[in-house]
């Protein structure tokens, strides 16, 4: 494969995009304990940070509450089937709250797959819509 030691081959696709690099042997013993810290560190995800949640507007929806039922507190995932009785009290926690407003409309996110969990609160009943995490290219 190689004509001669030392050597690395890039691999590109039919457009010109770089698929990979292939290291002979010799040059990546000299070079692994260099490179072998930057890769991991590069294939490591970074952590996602939430926001914090909109608990003052939350606790402003249930003081001015004025439906016909009182609020619910239960959650559950359509998309990967996460489920709790109270979103509040989970440790850890299942469900992240992303926003809520004075017109009964909250969200949330699941934690667990990133889903949106849209509660819509109506004079007389509630609708709860689950949309599925659609990554931004």
């Amino acid at each position: 494969m190689f004509t001669s030691q030392g050597q690395y081959l890039s691999l590109h696709d039919s457009d010109g995009k770089i698929l990979g690099v292939f290291i002979d042997s010799e040059l990546w013993n000299r070079c692994k304990q260099d490179i072998l810290p930057i890769l991991k560190k590069a294939a490591a995800p970074e952590p996602v940070i939430p926001q914090p949640e909109p608990m003052r507007d939350w606790e402003s929806l249930l003081e001015y509450w004025d439906f016909t039922y009182p609020p619910s507190y239960e959650l559950s995932c359509e998309q990967c089937g996460a489920s709790t009785s109270d979103w509040r009290a989970d440790e850890p926690r299942k469900f992240w709250l992303t926003a809520a407003n004075l017109g009964g409309l909250t969200a949330f996110q699941c934690l667990s797959c990133q889903a949106r969990i849209i509660k819509r609160h109506f004079k007389k009943h509630a609708s709860v819509e689950c949309r599925p995490f659609i990554e931004k290219e």
